[in-house]
Parts: C-alpha cells; sequence; structure tokens
C-alpha cells in the first residue's frame, strides 16, 4: 500500500499500476469481512484498511525515484496478497534477530542493524514509519 504519485517522472505505465493498486486497495475494504464475523470487527478492519492506505499512499506521493517506487510497489501488492491469504489486514508479526550485547556504536553494532534491516520483509519495510 504504498505508492501513489502524479510526478512528471512515473512513466503512464507505473502512474497507471499505482492508481490501479489504490482501487483495488478500497475495492477489498468495500468487501471486507471479518474472520470473527462481528459487524465492529468489519468495521474496525475495514476502516484500518482505508487508513492505511489513504496514510501510505499520501506519504509517497512526491516519489521520483522509480527503484524507490517499484519497492513501494512491491510492497503493496505483498501486503494485499498476505492480507488476502490470512484474512487478517494487519501485517503479519516477524521476529528480528536481538541487537544482543553490542555497544551503540562501533563494528559489532553496525553489523547487526545491518542484519535486522536486510532481514526485515518486503511486506513491513513502511509499517515501522507510521506506526
Amino acid at each position: 500500500m504504498h505508492t501513489k504519485e502524479t510526478s512528471s517522472k512515473m512513466t503512464p505505465v507505473t502512474r497507471r499500476e499505482v492508481l490501479g493498486l489504490y482501487r483495488k486497495i478500497f475495492r477489498i475494504a468495500k468487501k471486507w469481512q471479518s474472520v470473527s464475523g462481528q459487524m465492529e470487527d468489519t468495521i474496525k478492519e475495514k476502516q484500518y484498511i482505508i487508513n492505511e492506505a489513504k496514510t501510505l499512499f499520501q506519504k509517497n506521493k512526491n516519489l521520483t525515484d522509480p527503484e524507490v517506487i517499484h519497492q513501494c510497489i512491491e510492497e503493496c501488492k505483498a501486503r494485499v496478497e498476505i492480507g488476502l491469504h490470512y484474512n487478517i489486514p494487519y501485517p503479519r508479526p516477524i521476529h528480528l534477530p536481538p541487537m544482543g550485547l553490542a555497544q551503540k556504536h562501533g563494528r559489532t553494532f553496525q553489523k547487526q542493524e545491518k542484519l535486522r534491516k536486510l532481514s526485515k520483509p518486503v511486506y513491513l519495510k513502511s509499517y515501522d514509519e507510521i506506526s
């Protein structure tokens, strides 16, 4: 759920793909049914889907780097597919490697930070930024 850009650097194909994803998310939200079957859960989950999409697309609307735009599109697709597969709109939790006993500076800390970044799945790249 990640990119909506109106920049002239976005190709028409990319723009069409992004707008298609945006519309797809709202169609999913409109038809969404909670696993519990409870109306209040369904309403809460629908609202989460809509708010998450609006927040992330708005946050990324001015992106111009094609590589970053592509990463955002891939994250969006992954989150949509995972959400539909598990019937849960929220990001799936992951277990990142612990920070260990490294000092807050130095090579060991930098190495651990890099490993943590690399182990984060594509569908969670933006989750920490807006949560």
